[in-house]
Order: structure tokens, then sequence, then C-alpha cells
């Protein structure tokens, strides 16, 4: 076998499936990892019979691969990249270019990029999403940096990518850190759905008292609908139906009540903060992993606060319907709560876009997260065709198509939250949705009263509605 077209360095799950994707599409590729023990171990295994070079050093990986090459890290964020980054810049030649796959704050990658280009070095930062499973039979791929970079890595990515019915899910994101913001808010997207599923398992189990499998029959038929019909959907579905192999029981009850994160969800709603964007729904999944967490302080105030948390719903609480049906309330509340999520993170994309000069395509990115990712939905498709539409959208809740459903089911999401709130159950994301939909949808709201208040302490000055100009008033006289 003469020198590799790819190469790879870091063969945790994540790698190993791309390498293997990348070969299984004909591409030859060379592998190091910073244990050699590993990477034997890969070569004996998964990767044995394959066009795939294994190299004990950086210096005979680097020697391994053709001209110009192209590597793809898949190490941790921060600053392990960099290091790894300082040492195989001397190793590299002009044109080459690095990939950085992994989930990279992506600011870090604005820093990397200019500097690499500066020393006539590629840099691509790439978000990749779809698990290790969407690694090995095609994720969606959002890289950025110069288009330069990324003509050179166009035709293996393509290649790698999932298919859907009008292209591969990777294109051209945009400048600098451009596909590492991307993956962000489509993490912060993610954050968002798996919560509110978990607010309507909540609900399902504690109203209503239904079991594993009859929940993930409510969740076979939303499944089947344009609205929820969704990756996320499907694996909750197998979630609640899996049982326990020691007990029988539903095993979704037998795990821990703390979620874990690693960060993007936070970067998502720090920026959405820093460019004044509001991502309530995102933001209230967070706080509900946070508060989570705190599992030994909640436990212990569960006792000493038990108003808060009736030990029975409550004869005045709701009903969310019959054992067989889809729960129209609840499906409802769940259809806008995740419009709402897709919609912040639109919101946010568009004026990142702005700021940072990405020239994001926003009909291109519904088109990509259509196959391969985490988030993955037929919902995707109406998005796509929004942005399409009307590529200067102010809010996806403003399209024809979203409007009506907004509209339509507010209802259900407004008594979804009112019985939650009367029968002592959290639903974060779902009240977080409504008021964010009842605020953008309210001409007139409080905050002048807030204005008032700001030119009282601090001679902030205000606006007037009936004529131009700012205008101060001395309150206090």
């Amino acid at each position: 076998m003469g020198k590799a077209h790819f190469g790879l360095i870091g063969l945790g799950v994540m790698g190993e499936n791309l390498v293997l994707n990348a070969e299984r599409n004909g591409f030859s590729s060379s592998v190091y990892n910073r244990t050699y023990a590993k990477t034997e171990e890969f070569l004996q295994g998964r990767g044995a019979g394959r066009q795939i070079i294994g190299t004990a050093s950086l210096e005979e990986f680097v020697a391994s691969l053709e001209r110009p090459r192209r590597i793809l890290m898949m190490v941790k964020a921060g600053q392990p990249i960099d290091d790894l980054i300082a040492t195989l810049s001397p190793l590299l030649e002009e044109g080459d270019l690095l990939i950085d796959g992994g989930n990279s704050l992506y600011t870090d990658t604005e820093r990397r990029v200019a500097e690499l280009e500066s020393k006539s070095f590629g840099y691509i930062g790439m978000g990749v999403s779809g698990g290790a499973k969407g690694a090995l039979e095609g994720p969606s791929m959002m890289p950025g940096g110069t288009r330069a970079a990324y003509d050179a890595i166009e035709p293996l990515v393509r290649k790698m990518a999932a298919q859907v019915n009008d292209g591969p899910c990777v294109t051209y994101m945009g400048p600098g850190g451009a596909g590492h913001f991307v993956k962000t808010v489509h993490n912060g997207i993610e954050y968002g759905i798996e919560q509110i599923l978990a607010e309507a398992y909540d609900l399902m189990k504690r109203v209503s008292g239904m079991n594993g499998d009859q929940m993930a029959d409510v969740l076979a038929q939303w499944n089947s609908t344009e609205e929820l019909a969704s990756f996320l959907v499907e694996i909750t579905e197998v979630c609640l139906r899996t049982k326990d192999p020691e007990s029988g029981a539903d095993l979704v009850e037998a795990i821990v009540d703390a979620a874990g994160q690693k960060g993007t969800g936070l970067w998502t709603v720090e920026s959405a903060l820093n460019m004044g964007v509001p991502v309530p729904t995102i933001y209230a999944a967070l706080n509900a992993r946070v508060l989570s967490s705190l599992r030994p302080e909640r436990m212990a105030a569960e006792a000493i606060l038990p108003a808060v948390r009736p030990a029975t719903v409550p004869t005045h609480s709701f009903e969310l319907g019959q054992l067989g049906s889809d729960l129209p309330a609840l499906r409802d509340a769940t259809i806008l709560a995740c419009i709402a999520s897709y919609a912040q993170g639109m919101a946010l994309l568009q004026e990142a876009s702005k700021l940072h000069n990405y020239n994001l395509d926003f009909a291109a990115i519904g088109q990509i997260w259509k196959g391969g990712c985490i988030i993955r939905a037929r919902l995707l498709q109406r998005i796509q065709d929004a942005y399409t539409a009307n590529p200067d959208l102010s809010n996806l809740m403003v399209d024809p198509w979203f409007a009506e459903q907004i509209n339509r089911r507010i209802d259900g999401l407004r008594s979804v939250v009112a019985g939650a709130a009367n029968a002592g159950i959290p639903v974060p994301c779902f009240s977080s949705t409504l008021d964010y939909i009842t605020s953008y949808g309210t001409g007139r709201l409080p905050q002048n009263l807030v204005q008032a208040m700001r030119d009282c302490f601090g001679s902030h000055t205000y606006a007037r509605v009936d004529r131009p100009g700012s205008f101060h008033t001395e309150w206090l006289t």
C-alpha cells in the first residue's frame, strides 16, 4: 500500500468509526493514537484487512500521507487540540490541512484558523453529529474555515456524510469558526428536545400512571406524524420499552436522575446571552440538567418542602387523555416546544451570521440536519422550505406553516403547563416555551415600566411611543 489519502489522529469510538467510514468510501487511511497499543488493537480487530496504515509516531504518521495532507483530529477539545497542533505544525508543509472534528468552542477555532492560515496551512473546524453509529454509517458534518480549505476536503466529506433525498448532509458553513458554531447550536437544540421528551415522560408517568410500554406506545404514535417523527422520539420509545435484565422492570426507572453534560449547551446559552438572542427553551433544558445534578440537596429538600410537590396528583389536576390515545394536548405541547427549540437555535444562528459575517445558508443547514445527526427529524424539511422561501425570515414561528401550527396547538400547551403547575410537576421547557411564544406574539410588553424605573433611579432615559427622541423625567422631585 502506498501513501494514504487521509489521516486520523485519535482512535476513540468516533475516530475508529470515521476512519472505517472513509475507508469504506474508497479513501485509504493512516491512523495514529497517543498509545500505540490502541492502534495495534484496532488494526488487529475492526481495521484488519482494510486499506488502513497504523503508525507509532507522529513523524511516521505525517510521512505516510499523500500531499497535500488531510488530517482529521478526533481528540479532546481545548488545550489538547492546541498541544497537538503545536506538535504537528513543524512536521507539515505548505498546503497541508488539519481538521478538528471535535466539539471545540467556536472562538478557539477562529483563532486557530487565523494562526494556521498565516503559516500557509489549511484549517477546518468541523462539527460532526450522529454519535458512534452516525460516524460509521454517515454523519451530518458542519465544516467551517476558508473556502479553499473546504474545497480540499469536499470529495472526502461528501462521500462520508449521511445521504438524504436532496444530497449529502454536509456543506460549507462559512469562514472561521462557523462550522463549530453551527454544531454548538445544534447541540443546544438537542438539549432542548431531550428535556422536552423527558418532561412528557414525567407527565405520562405521574399524571396518568403509565408504565414504560404504555408510554412507548404514545411515542410510537407521535413518531408516525410529520411534526414529531425524529431520531430522538424514536430512541425515547426504545428507552421506555427496555427492561432491566435483572428485575424485568422498566430499566429507565433504575437510572439515577442526574443528567450529565459536556459544555456545548452552556456555550449555546452563553453565546445567546452575549448576542442578545432569547433562547428560553434551550436555557430551561440546560438549567434542568444543572438542577438535576443537585440530587442530594433535592432529596433532602423534598421532606422540608412537601407543599411544592403534592404526594399524589390532586383531584383538580388535569387529565392527559385515555390510554391508547396519542394524548392530544401533550402531543401539541411537545410539538410546540420542539418548534420553539429549533426557532431559537435558528434565530441565534442568524444573529451570529450577521455579527461574524458567516453568511450562513439557513436552508442548507436545515438540509444537512435531515440525516445522520442527533436532531434529525421530518420537521427539518419544513424548516428548509421556510428559509428557501424567505432567507431573511425574522423568526421561524412567523413562517406560514409554523404560525398555523402555533395557532392551532397553543391551547394544548397552555393546558399542559397549567395542569402541571396545579399538580406540582416541574415542566421548565414547556413553561418557557409558552412564555416565549406568548411574549413573541404580544405587541406590547410591560418593559415600559422597567424603562421608567431605570430612568427613575439611573437617568437612563427612555423612548416614547408618540414621538421620536430620547427622554428623561425627574421622577423623584
